[in-house]
């Protein structure tokens, strides 16, 4: 792991290449950005956003997607994968909303992590995105970036990676860092054929994976 300068330094760079990096899912309130992330486990941002295109017009309220049910919300999202276990969390979870909490999406971790379908990365990314908190989600792209980058010495444990960037990350940085890495990760550092030419960071980089 490298030295906490270094990594600010590093954070610098995607900061002023991109000072406020949207995520790729559509929504348009707080319930059915945490229905897209659900939806975003292990599929694409695009697959997720073709399918809530038609989805979100009719079930944009936990009410509305309970009534909607698991068989009828299934033939929305047919094309992403897993869709059966995700649509009946997904109900699962609206129910929950409903009755515990008025209809309304937590703002905190605790709550959010009880519901259907939903974990530590799931929340983290709604808190951030939706309620603008220092919450720092890490999927395999945040993965793959902090060994590659050496941002942190969690390996392929996404809580100690994001405890690392927490004690890391000046605060400022902390807001954007799950966007800059998922961002990067996506379209330059890619698994299989990073494209290196293109790395705003490449000097950073000692990773074997480099190609000069």
């Amino acid at each position: 792991m490298r030295s906490a300068k270094e990594i600010n330094e590093i954070m610098s760079v995607f900061q002023k290449a991109d000072a406020n990096p949207p995520t790729e899912l559509n929504y348009t309130n707080a319930f059915t950005l945490l229905v897209a992330i659900v939806l975003s486990a292990q599929s694409t941002d695009k697959g997720v956003n073709k399918a809530t295109e038609a989805l979100f017009k009719v079930a944009d309220t936990p009410q509305k997607m309970f009534s909607l049910g698991i068989e009828k919300l299934k033939e929305y999202i047919k094309t992403i994968g897993l869709y059966n276990n995700k649509a009946k969390s997904i109900i699962a979870l609206s129910e929950s909303l409903i009755k515990n909490h008025n209809g309304e999406v937590p703002d905190n971790r605790e709550d959010l992590v009880k519901l259907a379908g939903v974990g530590r990365k799931t929340a983290n990314v709604l808190m951030n995105v939706w309620y603008n908190q220092p919450t720092i989600a890490v999927d395999t792209h945040v993965l793959r970036i902090a060994k590659r980058l050496e941002l942190s010495d969690g390996g392929n444990d996404p809580v100690k990676v994001e405890q690392d960037l927490d004690k890391t990350l000046l605060k400022e940085y902390k807001y954007h860092v799950n966007h800059w890495l998922v961002l990067f990760g996506r379209y330059i550092c890619k698994a299989q054929k990073p494209d290196c030419a293109k790395c705003p960071v490449s000097k950073f980089c000692k990773s074997p994976d480099k190609k000069l």
